[in-house]
């Protein structure tokens, strides 16, 4: 079984519904594929309620499952969108790098057109770009790469 954690910042409706209907892409290729999988994605990880029942111990909770996630994860699928990369998604970006396998991915992608890197040639940040396998640019890229991986 491939574990996939999707990354990417959940503080809007839309990137919500985006990364949701990643996931379920996912799903349907790994049926069509016939591989099991299991996709984490923080936004499930832990509800609302119990966030808000935590108080002040919730950003430790938090911290605690998405990085024990990350721990046994196979790929991360990390979304890249915006003038810079959310700054929750480049941490877990630099922490799965750090403890990657050279059976483990990191597939970038970004459909923001905007150049967010230091070079005219760059996707996005240096560190962020150098620490990704690929970058796809568009969901159908995304689901190329993914076709080969699972």
């Amino acid at each position: 079984m491939k574990k996939i954690y999707l990354a990417g910042p959940l503080f809007s409706e839309a990137e919500q519904i985006w990364l949701l209907n990643t996931k379920k892409k996912i799903e349907d290729l790994a049926i069509q594929r016939g591989v099991k999988v299991e996709i984490i994605w923080p936004y499930e990880l832990i509800p609302k309620k119990e966030i808000y029942s935590l108080g002040e111990r919730a950003k430790f909770e938090i911290f605690s499952r998405c990085k024990s996630h990350l721990n046994d994860t196979d790929i991360l699928i990390a979304l890249l969108d915006g003038p810079q990369v959310d700054d929750g998604t480049a941490w877990e970006i630099g922490y799965f790098y750090r403890n990657k396998s050279d059976k483990s991915y990191i597939i970038g992608i970004r459909t923001d057109f905007r150049n967010a890197g230091e070079t005219i040639n760059s996707k996005v940040n240096s560190m962020i770009e150098a620490s990704c396998d690929k970058i796809a640019n568009s969901s159908e890229n995304l689901t190329q790469m993914l076709f080969e991986l699972l």
